[in-house]
């Protein structure tokens, strides 16, 4: 009976720990988006490929997409890890 209640407790921090990990990645892609938004407005009067500013913002903008999108993938698969783990 011991070792089941340590398995549980194992496995909510786990759990725990995963959610902690997509929030924080969600919230780093939002500050990344609203940086990036930030930079191609401000840098926006110039629009060529030499202003490093305006690069630099469609830059953050691209990787924010990746960012949330890696979060949300990470954890669907460990929701539906969990899943299959309770059949």
């Amino acid at each position: 009976m011991a070792s089941k209640t340590a398995m549980v407790s194992q496995l909510e921090r786990k759990d725990k720990n995963m959610r902690r990990a997509v929030l924080t990645m969600t919230v780093l892609a939002w500050v990344a988006l609203i940086t990036g938004v930030v930079l191609c407005l401000i840098n926006l009067n110039d629009f060529n490929d030499r202003n490093l500013g305006l690069m630099v913002g469609i830059g953050f903008l691209v990787g924010s997409v990746f960012i949330y999108v890696i979060a949300k993938a990470i954890g669907l698969v460990h929701t539906r890890s969990e899943d299959e783990g309770a059949d």
